[in-house]
């Protein structure tokens, strides 16, 4: 099967004019938005995660001077593009074309490495970008082999310094995207043990390694200003020592939806047949081990953490990325035909959810969450894409009615205790009526609204501020925010109407005359100035 570079920029092209369109219909949800909130104030790092997709976002919205839905997502789409064409070279080296062609046919009908990082604004935008880039700098360096200039012999890469380096600092980019992109030193490096131990003694690898090294000093010389406190609140979360199965096969199922369950099942599919082809083929023995290593031992790993905390599917999605060319080896050997069965079927499942998920967040009558109205449309996953340009529409209305007729102060702000809904307040409703977002609370709430506050105005005495509360979202606003306000007025309500129906109130809360400042949430930390 002969596959040229056309069709492949062709399909590519086509994927990603898809996400375009779908992109004007689909409001951010809570993470996405939550992500935002990194290029509002650059760090060196942030309370979860590294600086890359808040630079990713400032430069997709041209430094924040136009945002707006589609183009936050147009920088994850663009990298998912660009990760495809890595994904094709890695495949085509090891194997040949058309495994290339059939590994970017996986890999952008995965949910994970098409939707979830490449369309969502997320930390593994920026990561997918860079690990599949790093995959075929290593395949340079262990399988490619470049004619010798004085004699007819092939000499092997691993002696070029500059692909060293590049590794080096595409690991070390991935890793200033989501911190456990160091596994890709991990996998390499078994592969090294087992395969290359005589490169234990080129002093490149270890350049290689000291260039990753230095991409981390943002990481370290943050952590050091904030006394570590991303991996204090990290670490927290997986501390539990008690076996909980349930657990791990929610973590399993997780991970098969998120791939893809046609895929993820042409993957097990696929490694029972690789598994095999080991003992026949000699030749490609390394190549398999290869892939295997980059992937098995950090699946399993993280496998065994779910066995005893709750963890997120996606962590593991990276890991996926080897054997999605494994699948695409696979289908080489068993179809001829440009878009297999399997293709089809993963393609077609994509293309359903795209278009069922947009119909039901722009149109569906009813929510899918709770239906008693204290906590009206909770658990609804719609609701996080959706209804959110409209509130801020209203609430302007609002507010500028309260302004006019003096029962709100004009220097009022939106005061929020937790970073969701907060981050699609900061989004939409805060860019719409230009009252700033100010957190009161708990760090482990508000996350990088802690740093916002630096750069943000506090609620002076005799101030007054909105609390705005998603009936999805409920919690008691007297009782949080009583003993700074003097008075806090009744709730005004705003419908979020979808075909007709209500599916979600929107409750404003007008807190009047400050009478207690609120304490610096930062103020156990030592900040850098």
């Amino acid at each position: 099967m002969k596959i040229s570079s056309q069709q492949l920029y062709s399909f590519l092209f086509f994927v990603t004019a898809i996400k375009i369109f779908f992109s004007f219909f689909l409001e951010l949800g809570n993470d996405e938005s939550y992500y935002f909130t990194y290029a509002l104030k650059p760090q060196l790092n942030y309370f979860d995660h590294p600086l890359l997709v808040g630079i990713l976002i400032r430069l997709s919205t041209l430094n924040l001077y136009f945002v707006n839905d589609v183009l936050l997502r147009l920088g994850p789409t663009i990298c998912c593009f660009i990760a495809s064409i890595f994904v094709f070279k890695t495949a085509k080296l090891l194997f040949d074309k058309s495994v290339g062609w059939f590994s970017v046919l996986l890999y952008n009908f995965s949910f994970y490495t098409s939707i979830i990082a490449g369309w969502f604004i997320m930390p593994d935008s920026t990561q997918l970008l860079f690990w599949c880039a790093a995959l075929f700098i290593m395949c340079k360096l262990v399988f490619e082999k470049k004619p010798h200039v004085e004699n007819r012999e092939f000499v092997e890469n691993n002696k070029n310094l500059w692909l060293w380096v590049l590794l080096g600092s595409l690991i070390g980019l991935a890793t200033l995207s989501k911190v456990h992109a160091l596994y890709l030193w991990g996998g390499f490096g078994l592969f090294i043990i087992f395969y290359k131990t005589k490169w234990l003694l080129n002093w490149r690898l270890y350049v290689s390694v000291f260039t990753t090294l230095i991409f981390l000093l943002p990481l370290l010389i943050w952590n050091i200003q904030n006394k570590f406190i991303t991996y204090t609140f990290h670490s927290a979360r997986i501390i539990k020592t008690q076996i909980n199965f349930e657990s791990l096969l929610r973590e399993i199922v997780g991970e098969a939806l998120y791939q893809n369950p046609i895929i993820f099942i042409l993957i097990l599919i696929s490694l029972i047949f690789v598994i095999r082809k080991i003992k026949e083929n000699e030749v490609e023995k390394m190549k398999f081990h290869f892939l295997l290593l980059m992937s098995l031992p950090m699946i399993i790993m993280f496998w065994g953490v779910s066995l005893f905390n709750e963890i997120f599917p996606h962590w593991n999605g990276p890991a996926y990325i080897p054997l999605l060319i494994l699948a695409g080896y696979y289908l080489s050997k068993k179809s001829k035909k440009i878009f297999p069965n399997w293709v089809k079927l993963s393609g077609a499942l994509v293309l359903f959810a795209f278009i069922s998920i947009t119909i039901l967040a722009n149109f569906a009558p009813f929510n899918f969450g709770s239906q008693h109205k204290k906590n009206y449309g909770e658990y609804c996953p719609t609701l996080d894409i959706s209804g959110w340009k409209d509130f801020s529409n209203d609430f302007k209305k609002i507010v500028t009615q309260d302004f006019s007729s003096g029962k709100m102060k004009p220097n009022s702000c939106i005061i929020i205790n937790k970073w969701f809904p907060a981050c699609q307040l900061e989004l939409y409703t805060s860019r719409k009526t230009k009252l700033p977002i100010y957190a009161i609370g708990d760090l482990e709430n508000v996350h990088h609204f802690a740093w916002l506050n630096q750069q943000r105005k506090k609620p002076q005495l005799s101030d007054d501020a909105y609390c705005i509360v998603p009936s999805n979202l409920p919690f008691d606003v007297k009782n949080e925010y009583s003993k700074y306000f003097t008075t806090i007025e009744n709730r005004d309500t705003i419908n979020q109407i979808r075909g007709h129906k209500i599916v979600r109130y929107f409750y404003v809360w007008r807190l009047k005359n400050c009478k207690l400042l609120s304490p610096d949430i930062l103020q156990k930390i030592t900040l850098t100035k």
